[in-house]
């Protein structure tokens, strides 16, 4: 069984090669689209499409979606912070993926809850339905999905919005100076190396706002609450301004540093969101206390051991 759709060609595609279009269409990976391209699966204005082509104007884009094999996929320990009839906000673990991706086949978020009984909403891509916002696969904390149409058509609209407030707390080497500040810079591919972030010209429009917590030796703990939703985003700014994440080595933090405190990843912690209830309109809170891993690194850095 095969799923078949037929889609008009919105004015922002027009001029757009096919295999881009249909990402953006259908939410699949353009790695995907392309491998429907080349099976035959995709017919433009009446004739079998090719990757490269250029949409014209006024026509319509038929696609055949193959029945996908559900390969199970691991399942890890995962905590649930809230959860009602409409959403359910979890403790995410470092090493958990948001939904199943090209090239990545380890434990998912939506695996995890699939496993444990919930059923989520069926609104949005394929590969994320219920998916509102997302963390990545080496930051740990609170993520919110969508167990309702309604929560995701309203919680959708809020995080494009930004009225969902997502604080995160990270340890970065050195002591920022300012103690207090905005990062507003933007981030795109590096211009050399396309699997890292970076600020340049040209890249979207990125702000981030920071408070310090505390200073131990070397290190300080920020506060830091996100105003856009990039990739890498703290990662880069931090990183940007010379206080990368303390054991992020992806984006220059010491590595020496990085093995005394036994961290395999860097220190940043998605600890609270908050957000008005899809379905009431009251304000929600919910926060996600430091993992053990992360606890223990900045315990070190207080005991002068970093």
């Amino acid at each position: 069984m095969s799923d078949r759709r037929l889609l008009p060609v919105p004015d922002g595609l027009v001029g757009e090669r096919v295999d881009v279009a249909l990402s953006r269409l259908l939410g699949l990976s353009r790695t995907r689209c392309g491998e429907l391209i080349s099976d035959g699966h995709v017919v433009v204005d009446g004739r079998p499409a090719s990757k490269s082509e250029r949409l014209p104007a006024d026509v319509l884009i038929e696609v055949e979606l193959p029945e996908v094999e559900v390969v199970p996929l691991p399942v890890t320990s995962m905590e649930i912070l809230y959860d009602d009839e409409d959403i359910v906000v979890v403790d995410k673990p470092v090493g958990v993926a948001a939904h199943t991706g090209p090239g990545w086949s380890g434990p998912t978020v939506l695996g995890n809850l699939e496993a444990a009984g919930y059923r989520v909403s069926t609104s949005g891509p394929l590969e994320r339905q219920g998916i509102v916002h997302r963390l990545d696969v080496g930051t740990s904390g609170a993520m919110m999905v969508a167990k309702s149409d309604l929560a995701y058509s309203v919680l959708k609209r809020a995080f494009k919005e930004r009225t969902v407030t997502k604080i995160y707390h990270a340890v970065v080497a050195g002591h920022p100076d300012p103690d207090s500040g905005t990062i507003d810079a933007p981030i795109g591919r590096h211009p050399s190396r396309e699997w890292r972030m970076a600020v340049i010209e040209g890249g979207k429009r990125a702000i981030t706002h920071y408070d310090t917590l505390e200073l131990v030796g070397g290190a300080a703990l920020l506060r830091v609450h996100l105003e856009t939703g990039r990739t890498h985003q703290i990662r880069v700014h931090m990183a940007a301004i010379h206080h990368p994440c303390v054991g992020d080595v992806f984006y220059g933090a010491d590595p020496t540093q990085a093995v005394r405190l036994g961290l395999e990843r860097q220190w940043l912690h998605a600890v609270e969101l908050t957000f008005a209830h899809p379905r009431t309109g009251m304000a929600v809170t919910v926060r996600s206390p430091y993992p053990p891993d992360l606890a223990r690194a900045l315990e070190l850095l207080r005991e002068g051991k970093g």
